[in-house]
């Protein structure tokens, strides 16, 4: 199936509308929305990124638009945009689609936003085609939506977290003495499309002392009896919602220390997880975690923040992580990562996604949680 016309999941004929209010409470007149996680949201369309413009302009004062080249225009009308009720305009090689977009925004336009990732070029022809007029980062509009997962989106969520789950099921058949990490990933790479992905987004494969590297990818270290082995692994579903879960493995008996290290690592995990609820913070659970690693003496090894939102994205809104006042609400989804990491030694990580709630938190990700030790 072309990724340009794929499903797009639980799509919200709404979202359009929230967007266009959002964007007057911000006191902006338009947003300008490039191929990316944002277009898909709106409109269900992956489009290409391009060094054509696609653009979803969304103004404060009138409807929404899509601009696209002419040659993208027979597969926006087959996405998912093409069923809302939406302009989709189509410009030739030859005409100017900034000016273009730049005529159609009101009168006296004075300030606009931008997707996060649109590129710099692009940014900066939007600059050039309204003089005058501020520039500013539509995340802090859209995320606010984003981050707040309607009952459709956690159940994509949960359906992608199912998939990576069989995947961490089936790690024994692959993680074993003599191999690399790089033969084990493709391996899990093969098996994640397997279990229901549309892609692979990322395998780490650390063994031994790699296992003390956070993002660590994958190396022809040859994996030996007695390694612990981090297995950090993702991939986004055809509807477009990403899974992401950490487990650890030993291969044969690892080291007392590292049992140990596992214990408090595990302790705090889980009370993280038991301790997503509206109201508390993200710091606030942050904090849950790094105190019981910290009274274990391991503070200073824990070196990242708890976790990160998840959604059409890997990582987006909400962060958890000390510094961020932001209370949890019900819908919004994230990972739960404490990691241990002893450099030059070993580490573990453990990883769930989390959905707060309206009266507590949910696992997404239900394979156990105790350290397994593989035959080696």
């Amino acid at each position: 199936m072309d990724e340009r016309t794929a499903g797009a999941g639980p799509l919200d004929a709404e979202r359009l509308a929230r967007a266009k209010r959002a964007v007057g409470d911000a006191g902006l007149d338009a947003l300008l929305i490039a191929p990316g996680a944002d277009l898909r949201y709106l409109t269900g369309y992956q489009a290409l990124p391009l060094e054509r413009l696609t653009c979803l302009v969304v103004p404060a004062s009138a409807d929404p638009f899509l601009v696209v080249p002419r040659l993208e225009h027979p597969a926006a009308l087959a996405s998912p945009a093409g069923g809302l009720d939406l302009e989709v305009t189509a410009y030739d090689e030859t005409d100017d689609a900034y000016e273009l977009i730049a005529r159609r925004l009101p009168a006296g336009t004075r300030a606009f936003a931008v997707d996060n990732q649109m590129w710099a070029e692009k940014l900066l022809a939007f600059q050039s085609a309204l003089p005058g007029a501020q520039a500013a980062l539509a995340g802090d509009v859209l995320s606010v939506l984003r981050m707040r997962k309607s009952p459709g989106e956690v159940e994509a969520l949960r359906r992608a977290g199912a998939a990576i789950d069989r995947v961490h099921r089936r790690v024994g058949e692959w993680l074993r003495p003599g191999r690399t990490e790089r033969e084990v990933a493709k391996d899990i790479a093969d098996a994640i499309i397997e279990a229901g992905h549309a892609t692979v987004d990322f395998v780490i494969v650390g063994s031994g002392p790699n296992s003390a590297s956070p993002h660590h990818d994958v190396s022809d270290r040859v994996i030996r009896t007695g390694d612990p082995v981090v297995v950090d692994i993702g991939g986004t579903t055809e509807d477009g919602y990403c899974s992401d879960s950490t487990r650890t493995y030993a291969v044969g008996e690892p080291p007392a220390a590292f049992r140990e290290l596992y214990e408090v690592l595990l302790r705090a995990q889980t009370a993280q997880t038991d301790a997503v609820r509206p109201g508390i913070t993200s710091e606030e659970l942050d904090a849950v975690g790094r105190d019981i690693i910290a009274a274990a003496g391991d503070g200073e090894h824990f070196v990242h923040r708890t976790g990160h939102g998840i959604g059409m994205e890997t990582h987006e809104e909400p962060y958890i992580v000390a510094g961020s006042t932001r209370a949890l609400e019900p819908g919004m989804a994230f990972s739960v990562e404490p990691g241990i990491y002893l450099p030059g030694t070993f580490g573990a990580r453990i990883e769930d996604i989390a959905v707060c709630t309206p009266d507590g938190g949910e696992r997404l990700n239900l394979t156990g949680r105790d350290l397994v030790v593989l035959p080696g």
